[in-house]
């Protein structure tokens, strides 16, 4: 089993930041990596990046590239996601996710545990 608790949501006005931290702990090992997703109220849940333990792998969602950064910190076994600029539209819970294999990284049904997720509001 793999657990992941999130952190570092919270309410922000338009054109701030965010960092987002996705604690790991369990057999992580088993996992070839993390992503984030987000699930705003009357929508589904959505791509937002994704991150490789190994290698220079990381992918974003276009409605966040420029704005978003998800970096690894291996040591800590944490996945954060840096948020700058945001937007109102980025209101929406976010949790992040662990997937054993490589592909497919923005279909949510490819990850295999999740967290619970922390909320992120963003006011105009």
């Amino acid at each position: 089993q793999v657990q992941l608790v999130e952190s570092g949501g919270g309410l922000q006005q338009a054109g701030g930041s965010l960092r987002l931290s996705c604690a790991v702990s369990g057999r992580f090992l088993s996992t070839y990596g993390i992503g984030w997703f987000r699930q705003a109220p009357g929508k589904e849940r959505e791509f937002v990046a994704f991150i490789a333990w190994t290698g220079g792998t990381r992918y974003y969602a276009d409605s966040v590239k420029g704005r978003f950064t998800i970096s690894r910190d291996n040591a800590k076994i944490t996945v954060y996601l840096q948020m700058a600029n945001l937007k109102p539209e980025d209101t929406a819970l976010y949790s992040c996710a662990a997937k054993r294999y490589a592909g497919d990284h923005y279909r949510r049904d490819q990850y295999d545990y999740w967290g619970q997720g922390t909320q992120v509001t963003v006011s105009s």
